[in-house]
């Protein structure tokens, strides 16, 4: 009877395990910069995170590519990104500049922690839920991502290591930064997420070809261009937001015409 069982027992293919590797390597990264804040070796925490969201974006994708997505899978990239964009940035940072503000800079940085976790939560509730992260129209997120709010809270250390000005790290300015980060995570605001953008089939290998240019551009030069990405992604927020409004605006047109071409019987009132 055992024996039967066991031949009915689940198997899955070893090849859809690979995005939960993936994340698994991004939690390790995310654990791994809290150990080099720890030791004050601020560079390697803060490529340690930056790697953590690279493997972030990988993942989710391959996981559709092979067809791997499961329930299981969302829930180790939600703690994953817990981990590598909350506590760790929040951690970095502490040791790195807010301690300064004794109990006020803790403050600040178990805010930045709460606000990614509700973040996190929320897109969660959305998932189970069977809805859009974003209901108002798919090409968004609500709210600043994760990995791009740890990315630009640590902006000022990145500057820092550039530059080498100690009053880049002036404890009350970043303090604010990463309240101002905070807000932005749990905010209704829509930021354009990657499936806004379309490439043409003749256009991948240029496309290709710049992606591998920035590629051996971070390697060399990474603190300068991730500064660069960074002061990018801000000036494409109010961008992002008026193509929002402007979708919204020929939604809510058509929505209207729809209605006086096909208004209702008095009966469906």
């Amino acid at each position: 009877m055992s024996k039967k069982k066991n031949k009915h027992r689940a198997t899955q293919p070893l090849h859809k395990l690979i995005p939960n590797l993936i994340t698994i390597m991004a939690l390790c990264a995310g654990l791994t910069s809290i150990r080099f804040a720890l030791q004050g070796r601020w560079e390697a925490a803060v490529a340690a995170i930056f790697i953590a969201a690279i493997l972030d974006g990988l993942d989710g994708r391959i996981a559709r590519l092979l067809k791997a997505t499961s329930r299981f899978g969302a829930e180790l990239d939600s703690l994953s990104d817990f981990v590598s964009f909350g506590a760790a940035p929040a951690i970095l940072i502490y040791q790195a500049s807010l301690f300064q503000l004794k109990a006020i800079g803790w403050a600040i940085v178990l805010i930045y922690t709460i606000c990614c976790a509700l973040r996190l939560a929320r897109f969660n509730i959305s998932s189970q839920l069977g809805q859009q992260p974003n209901s108002y129209d798919t090409r968004f997120f609500i709210g600043l991502p994760s990995p791009a709010a740890a990315i630009l809270g640590l902006i000022p250390i990145i500057i820092n290591f550039e530059i080498k000005e100690e009053f880049i790290l002036f404890p009350w300015g970043w303090g604010i930064w990463l309240l101002v980060i905070a807000v932005l995570m749990i905010s209704r605001f829509p930021t354009l997420s990657s499936k806004s953008f379309h490439i043409k089939q003749e256009l991948i290998p240029t496309y290709l070809l710049v992606g591998g240019m920035i590629a051996a551009l971070i390697v060399t030069f990474p603190w300068i261009v991730i500064i660069i990405l960074s002061i990018t992604y801000l000036a494409f927020l109010p961008v992002g937001y008026n193509i929002y409004r402007q979708g919204q605006k020929t939604k809510n047109h058509i929505i209207k015409m729809e209605k006086l071409e096909n208004p209702s019987s008095p009966e469906d009132k």
